[in-house]
């Protein structure tokens, strides 16, 4: 019997483009949140993408919980909230340099010149 109230999917949940080798494989998620996200996701996908209507009242509490993530309470709430931040956010980069360019405009003298 599962500790939630919420529907399985009716698939296993994967992403491929943004996690190819896995959710744990990444390493970014536990094996623990990696089962969460294979076995409730696609039913969590459904109801954000509103495909599925909600059944229960910890169905309802995701759904409020989407509009404001910082209210994620339970595992499964702050499981996909963490999904949808690793997936949908922006990609932090890292440069190996120091400095950083500063974009540069022409200046009105160095366009003159050149007329």
């Amino acid at each position: 019997m599962s500790e939630f109230e919420f529907r399985f999917g009716k698939k296993r949940f994967y992403d491929n483009v943004k996690f190819p080798r896995g959710f744990a494989k990444s390493g970014d998620f536990t094996l623990a949140e990696e089962e969460l996200l294979l076995l409730y996701g696609d039913t969590m996908l459904g109801l954000e993408n509103g495909e599925l209507l909600p059944t229960n009242s910890e169905e309802k509490r995701f759904l409020k919980v989407l509009s404001q993530p910082q209210k994620a309470k339970s595992k499964l709430e702050r499981v996909w909230v963490k999904y949808t931040q690793l997936a949908r956010g922006r990609k932090r980069f890292h440069s190996l340099s120091g400095s950083q360019m500063e974009s540069r405009k022409p200046s009105d003298d160095h366009l003159s010149s050149v007329a």
